[in-house]
Formats: C-alpha cells, sequence, structure tokens
C-alpha cells in the first residue's frame, strides 16, 4: 500500500471536498454562521475537523498502522485540510460570499463552517481506493 500522496489523491480530495461543500456553501444559514458564531464556536469547529479527519484517516486511510508512518498520516490530514478549505474559498469566491478583502474575519469564519463537512468529504472519498 502506497500511502504517499500524489495527484491521483489530490483530486479525490477535492472531489470530496467540493461534493459536499456545493450544497452548504449555498446555505444563508452557513453564511450567517459564519458571521455570528463566537471565536470559541469556530476554533471548537476547527479542532473537531481535525479530530474527526484523524480518525477516520487513522481506520480508512491508514487501517490503524502509523507507526512508522506519524509524518505521512500528519501530511495527509494536513493537506486534506487545507485542500478542502481552497475548494470552499473557491466556492463562496465564485458565490460572492468570501469578502476576503473587504471583511476577512467573515470570509475566514465562512472558510472555517464551511470546510468542517467538506473535509469529512474530502477523506471519505481519498480512503475509496486504498484496500
Amino acid at each position: 500500500m502506497n500511502l504517499s500522496f500524489n495527484l491521483e489523491d489530490a483530486s479525490q480530495v477535492s472531489i470530496g471536498a467540493f461534493a459536499l461543500a456545493v450544497p452548504i456553501s449555498f446555505s444563508e444559514e452557513a453564511w450567517k454562521l459564519g458571521e455570528t458564531l463566537p471565536l470559541i464556536n469556530l476554533l471548537a469547529i476547527f479542532i473537531l475537523s481535525v479530530i474527526f479527519l484523524s480518525f477516520f484517516a487513522y481506520e480508512n486511510v491508514f487501517q490503524a498502522n502509523i507507526k512508522y508512518r506519524v509524518p505521512v498520516f500528519i501530511l495527509r490530514i494536513i493537506i486534506a485540510y487545507l485542500i478542502a478549505a481552497f475548494i470552499v474559498a473557491l466556492i463562496l469566491f465564485a458565490l460572492d460570499k468570501f469578502p476576503l478583502f473587504s471583511e476577512p474575519a467573515i470570509a475566514l469564519k465562512r472558510l472555517i463552517v464551511i470546510t468542517m463537512p467538506a473535509s469529512m468529504g474530502a477523506i471519505i472519498v481519498d480512503s475509496f481506493d486504498k484496500e
């Protein structure tokens, strides 16, 4: 089993993130959550995202065997989250709901809120061919 991250993995992560980010990015509820959630709640959302990404990757992508591959495991989680965040940012930008320059705090908050489910979609699709 080769667990390096390649173009196929990046495309799978992107497709998985896109599949869950699109319907949520069109939701006014998600936009408003991004505007109104306190920082502590956003931090909790981010931490939960990383924890669940880690659990899923550990059990399904790495099949509970990371003893000699901890750096690859950590890197895969970081890359999956960052690609998902990039996909979410692109979708929100296309919808004119990512005010990065005029209201960067709101843009970042929306990004965190919507990247949570998108990152899970990303890692799930990434795990499909890891048997």
